[in-house]
């Protein structure tokens, strides 16, 4: 029997919950892809699972809700073996294993092929991060070249990952954090305005711009969001797409009370067939060319899956945090 090493939760606790086993390669049934893993991103939805707040979730579980790699087998013939593809969502890591692992077995149709030179430390941040920023400007705002977007929670992957998306539209961005240490990042990505996140932070984005923003997103979750509403303008949107405070649930929603009126208020949760290979292929020729940036925060290797989710819960990562799977520096977490 062949086998992986695989990051495995019992259940939830706290980083050092994750342990490295070694589990049976899995065999992939027709419809199904064997991917080798070559790098992951880390995911707040990950984190939630960790902590115990994620709903339906059994356990022992792999986590990991995207990975990147190449083809190790496909039954079926979807794929060739050795193509590069991304796989992301579709319950990957909550009810059936995911990508935390040297490999992973998902159905074919959550599979994206792509074609790329860039290292894998660098394709391991982009499936989940392009998705759901794709997907909340697209699906969520409808957002349109020239128009402004405020991007709550502008210092996570995601909405780094937004900001690039928005400047290759002409959008003036305005991304929020609540670290001054980040500001300089932001810039880097091409934020036109940065905003110190106290939590009420309407009137300076009026003061930037007077009549509000044409569009927002939220991705610190509901403490943020009425305020949020607040910074829009008449007919504006705002989408609904993060939880980075783990609170994503409003009480005693009065919906004429809550949404300042004229205000569009939506909400985006996504697929991987929201991230058709087009659209993947081409951001990843735009990084290629120098022309787009994928905000990589740190690089780990398996053995410090621990590390890297103490990093992630704490907050302090500016950008996508990408774990890859070989296996240096060698630690025991065994359990």
């Amino acid at each position: 029997m062949s086998i992986m090493k695989a990051v495995v939760l019992d259940a939830p606790g706290p980083p050092e919950a994750l342990q490295i086993r070694d589990l049976p390669i899995p065999t992939p049934r027709p419809g199904e892809v064997l991917i080798k893993v070559e790098a992951f991103g880390l995911n707040r939805s990950e984190l939630h699972t960790r902590l115990g707040l994620a709903i339906g979730v059994a356990f022992p579980r792999v986590l990991g809700i995207e990975a990147t790699g190449t083809v190790a087998a496909c039954p079926g013939g979807e794929f060739r073996v050795g193509q590069q593809v991304a796989t992301m969502m579709g319950g990957m890591g909550r009810t059936f294993d995911g990508g935390y692992a040297e490999y992973t077995c998902v159905p074919a149709r959550q599979v994206v092929p792509f074609t790329s030179n860039l290292d894998w430390s660098t394709l391991g941040a982009v499936p989940e991060m392009l998705q759901t920023a794709y997907g909340s400007l697209t699906i969520g705002l409808d957002a349109q070249g020239g128009q402004s977007i405020l991007i709550r929670g502008g210092s996570s992957s995601v909405g780094m990952a937004t900001a690039v998306l928005a400047k290759r539209l002409d959008m003036t961005v305005l991304s929020t954090t609540r670290s001054s240490g980040k500001v300089e990042e932001l810039r880097r990505i091409g934020a036109d305005h940065i905003v110190i996140d106290d939590g009420q932070i309407a009137d300076r984005v009026r003061d930037i711009l007077p009549t509000g923003v044409d569009t927002a997103l939220e991705l610190v979750g509901t403490p943020t969001l009425p305020d949020t509403l607040a910074a829009t303008k008449l007919h504006g949107v705002v989408c609904f797409t993060g939880m980075l405070s783990n609170v994503w649930t409003v009480r005693d929603f009065y919906p004429i009370d809550y949404i300042p009126r004229g205000v569009r208020l939506t909400a985006y949760t996504g697929e991987a067939t929201d991230l058709q290979t087009g659209i993947l292929q081409d951001f990843l020729h735009a990084v290629a060319a120098g022309e787009a940036i994928v905000p990589v925060h740190r690089v780990y290797h398996l053995a410090e899956i621990r590390e890297a989710h103490a990093e992630m819960e704490a907050g302090s990562a500016t950008g996508k945090i990408v774990v890859l799977t070989d296996r240096q520096p060698e630690v025991d977490l065994r359990g």
